[in-house]
């Protein structure tokens, strides 16, 4: 499936997979028009429609002392600028209905946290956007249970949803991609994501800090792909090790562009 037309949203015509990546936050002014440039780069080489995405804050977080942001208005300000200065669409998360608002006149897409994929009050506050909105299942409900947050959202009159698998809980600490959750979701007539990178977290550790099996990011996109997932979604950073959140799952940014040529290859063998 084709992302459907969408406001301010144009791909040039691709029978790719279309690609949401970028850092996990706003750690500094500099970072996210570096990431950009480079996978706008690589996307446009391999004729993969991209949307820049990185959090302009981290609300969800175990410890007290983990880093959130760099402000809010700030974080809302550089993802504008990164669409502006490359003429690409930019996603950020929210997380109360206040912020729908806010974040609708700055990014191109808005997205749910699987955490908060039931809140009624949330998602409708994010369809009156009119805004495309992207849906994260949570890690506790199934692929069946995700029509209801369709429909909330097209109840504002807004049919732009997309929805992104990223694992179900696993135990305490992991989580484990069903790739029967892509065609499930499917049937709901909206693009289908799979989040990568957050499905290889390994959550809830005694040190606060979340853990991940990054050597695992090839292996689940291939899967993705082979299983017909409209889009992929990561994270990427030059350094993860000193990334300033989930660098413990995200990808390297210099191995992002073999692994999309090995995916493109995927996509047009199936």
């Amino acid at each position: 499936m084709k992302l459907p037309p969408i406001p301010k949203i144009r791909f040039p015509e691709s029978e790719n997979f279309f690609l949401i990546a970028g850092p996990c936050v706003i750690e500094n002014e500099t970072m996210p028009f570096e990431i950009a440039e480079t996978i706008l780069s690589i996307c446009n080489r391999l004729q993969i429609p991209f949307i820049f995405k990185a959090s302009y804050k981290k609300a969800n977080r175990s410890r007290l002392d983990s880093f959130t942001g760099i402000g809010d208005e700030k974080g809302m300000r550089i993802l504008r600028e990164v669409s502006e200065k490359f003429s690409i669409p930019v996603l950020t998360d929210v997380h109360t209905e206040s912020e729908c608002a806010i974040a609708g006149e700055y990014c191109d897409v808005i997205q749910i946290p699987a955490f908060l994929c039931r809140q009624t009050d949330l998602l409708l506050a994010a369809g009156k956007t009119g805004k495309p909105v992207n849906v994260k299942k949570g890690q506790f409900v199934s692929a069946a249970s995700m029509e209801f947050a369709v429909e909330k959202i097209r109840s504002t009159g807004n049919n732009h949803i997309i929805l992104t698998e990223r694992g179900n809980t696993f135990g305490y600490n992991d989580l484990v991609v069903d790739f029967r959750n892509i065609p499930d979701m499917k049937r709901f007539n909206v693009p289908v994501v799979v989040d990568i990178t957050h499905s290889l977290q390994q959550p809830n550790q005694v040190s606060g800090v979340t853990g991940g099996r990054p050597d695992m990011i090839e292996t689940i996109a291939m899967a993705s792909v082979a299983a017909g997932a409209d889009g992929l979604f990561l994270e990427t950073h030059p350094d993860p090790p000193h990334a300033k959140s989930d660098g413990a799952n995200m990808l390297r940014l210099d191995l992002l562009e073999k692994m999309l040529e090995k995916l493109v290859r995927l996509r047009k063998a199936i």
